[in-house]
């Protein structure tokens, strides 16, 4: 299986280029399929999204398509997500994004998809791809089926550690060395704290860190 989970994205050329790696083929003869469904609750300026999105594009994809599998049916989804050669889960709530995740029927079909594609997550759609989602500080009752529906912690459990992005941003200021080692001491698991600018590119059993920023590694 192959992932690379990010904070930010395609940010830099060095987290690019870890994308190229894992591809084994240029971008441009490469296809990928962004999947907006966790920022579709966040009521706040959505600048970051297109500058997501801008940042795929200046990669030079053969195709990009923007697939929200919370408001098209599954037969509309499936098709268009199995022609992609990389799978990108945006920013945004982690827990809407699992939500829907299970609700479409999306986590049932995953491993099969992943045996030929990408997984590649930004903020939220990396946590999602981790063994829980508790650290995410997103509110995770945004409508009142939400609370009725999807009550747990549980992430894809893709990776067997937690992943918390956004590490030493002033905008998350719980997301620091203290907070963190903290849950650590409370969870065996590993935890990988990634900032802006750095990333986690896993290929089958190797873990790589790459990015030009700063990590923080506990339980290793």
């Amino acid at each position: 299986m192959k992932l690379l989970l990010t904070s930010n994205g395609m940010c830099n050329k060095t987290i690019a280029n870890a994308l190229l790696n894992l591809l084994g083929k240029p971008f441009s003869k490469s296809k990928l399929a962004f999947i907006p469904t966790a920022a579709n609750v966040e009521t706040n300026d959505k600048g970051w999204l297109i500058d997501d999105l801008y940042n795929c594009k200046k990669q030079g994809f053969a195709k990009i398509d923007i697939v929200d599998i919370s408001s098209i049916e599954k037969d509309l989804w499936l098709p268009r997500l199995k022609e992609a050669d990389i799978l990108l889960f945006s920013g945004g709530n982690t827990f809407h994004l699992m939500y829907w995740l299970k609700k479409s029927g999306f986590t049932k079909l995953l491993p099969k998809l992943l045996k030929t594609r990408i997984y590649m997550g930004i903020s939220a759609g990396s946590m999602a791809a981790g063994y829980a989602i508790c650290l995410s500080d997103a509110k995770k009752l945004y409508y009142p089926d939400l609370k009725a529906k999807y009550t747990d912690e549980k992430g894809l459990e893709l990776v067997d550690f937690y992943f918390r992005p956004h590490f030493n941003n002033p905008s998350f200021p719980y997301v620091n060395k203290n907070t963190l080692s903290q849950f650590a001491k409370e969870h065996k698991e590993h935890l990988y704290a990634m900032d802006d600018e750095t990333a986690v590119k896993i290929n089958g059993e190797n873990i790589e860190i790459v990015g030009e920023g700063k990590y923080l590694v506990l339980n290793n």
